[in-house]
């Protein structure tokens, strides 16, 4: 038992003097180099403000129009004359098919119309029908002039009839002989028969001109039928000019010349990004205070500090059952081209009326762009605490913190970059947070 003793006493021994010497080592340390310096640091208090209300959800950029241009015709690819990421104009060329035969197939129609034309000017001349006037069968030269043949003959039978007439009362007074009436009378039935033969004629003329003119309308079927195989033929040669539906840029190229392409092959694809819209699912709960043409505000991971503005531009009638979420669009307009589709974002609708919100000056938040985290150090009990903030809307200078902090929380304004977790600070006295616009 006494042994037992002994050996704890000098375990004990052993460690005091080892404790003894640490301590000494320390006390030489802080006397070659001076206590540890404490960082000094700038402070705010977040404050309370009245902010609009508004709904913070999350969703990713599309472009306005995106299309996967198809050839019109299948064929050879023998140009190309963009490449992927250029602008392109609506109607610009994005590629060229080899048109060969369409151009022979073209030649061989406009030959064919143009032979189709002169039928319709040849057959427009034999009834002296002028291009663009209306038909009339009684002014064909043939059938005027077998009318005018026809008129003489019935003159001249009425004219021998009247002479028939005449001689034979004269021979009933013993003024002619009987073979003078006769005579008379030989010649007016000669006439009348003759009147006959011209109005057959002339009824001839008639029909003749009419199935002329039917010649004429033919003519003119024919030479309609020829302008649209030109048309067709003059079609299938523009098909080989594969041009864009639109202004916007080429996303994507993948053909190449000496390629054969169908009719389902993609020849690029070609995006409008300006403007540029944005896929947001809001929670049922917020639908009906969601309206058209409400503001939006957002943020994206590549411009931290940026915020982009567009307007609610459609909200879907239905609620997803699943997600129990409502689909809004909004479009932003993207002039400097800063947005890309498929950018993922966090956004703020705002709504009407307005709530309290918690401020603090831009300078406080250490945001960390491949994460899209953001992040404050507050001042407690002489030491710097980490919290993981979100941001919502900004106001100038101040940007509202939605989650992480209360208010009156003391929060580090300067050398953020050189703070951890449980570092000991020295805060001094904190100043309230700047009010957005004092000193305007």
């Amino acid at each position: 038992m006494r042994s037992i003793f002994l050996c704890a006493l000098a375990m004990g021994a052993i460690l005091l003097d080892g404790c003894t010497k640490e301590s000494k080592n320390i006390s030489m340390t802080e006397a070659a180099t001076g206590p540890a310096k404490v960082l000094k640091v700038a402070t705010v208090r977040a404050v309370t403000r009245e902010v609009s209300s508004s709904v913070q959800v999350t969703g990713s950029f599309l472009a306005d129009e995106s299309s996967d241009v198809a050839p019109p015709a299948a064929g050879r690819v023998i140009e190309t004359p963009v490449d992927a990421g250029a602008f392109v104009k609506e109607g610009q060329l994005l590629a060229k098919l080899e048109d060969r035969d369409a151009q022979l197939r073209l030649q061989a129609a406009v030959a064919s119309e143009q032979q189709a034309e002169a039928s319709l000017r040849q057959a427009q001349s034999r009834i002296g029908l002028v291009q663009g006037s209306k038909f009339d069968a009684n002014i064909v030269p043939e059938v005027l002039s077998a009318r005018a043949s026809y008129d003489s003959a019935v003159a001249q039978a009425k004219n021998s009839e009247a002479d028939a007439q005449r001689y034979n009362s004269l021979v009933k007074t013993g003024d002619v002989s009987e073979s003078a009436y006769d005579k008379a009378r030989t010649q007016a039935d000669t006439a009348k028969e003759q009147a006959n033969s011209a109005r057959q004629l002339y009824e001839a003329a008639l029909n003749s001109a009419r199935q002329s003119f039917q010649g004429v309308i033919n003519a003119e079927a024919s030479l309609a039928g020829a302008r649209a195989q030109t048309a067709i033929a003059r079609k299938a040669v523009d098909d080989t000019l594969i041009k864009a539906p639109f202004a916007g840029y080429i996303s994507s190229r993948p053909i190449a010349v000496g390629q054969y392409v169908a009719l389902t092959s993609k020849i690029a694809t070609l995006v409008r990004v300006t403007p540029l819209k944005l896929d947001l699912q809001v929670q049922e709960s917020n639908a009906p205070q969601l309206k058209i043409n409400a503001d939006v505000e957002a943020s994206v991971p590549g411009y931290p500090g940026r915020t982009f503005r567009g307007i609610v531009t459609s909200i879907n009638p239905t609620v997803d059952a699943n997600s129990r979420t409502v689909t809004v669009e909004a479009k932003f307009a993207n002039q400097d081209l800063a947005l890309k589709p498929g950018m993922f974002a966090t956004a703020r609708i705002l709504l009407n009326g307005s709530s309290m919100g918690i401020f603090l000056p831009r300078a406080a938040v250490l945001t960390d762009p491949s994460t899209n985290s953001s992040q404050v150090f507050f001042v407690r009990d002489g030491k710097a605490r980490v919290a993981v903030v979100q941001l919502g809307a900004v106001d100038g200078d101040m940007i509202q913190i939605l989650s992480g902090i209360s208010e009156n929380f003391v929060v580090a304004t300067n050398h953020l970059q050189d703070l951890f977790d449980g570092e000991p600070v020295d805060a001094g006295n904190s100043s309230p947070a700047p009010v957005a616009g004092a000193g305007e």
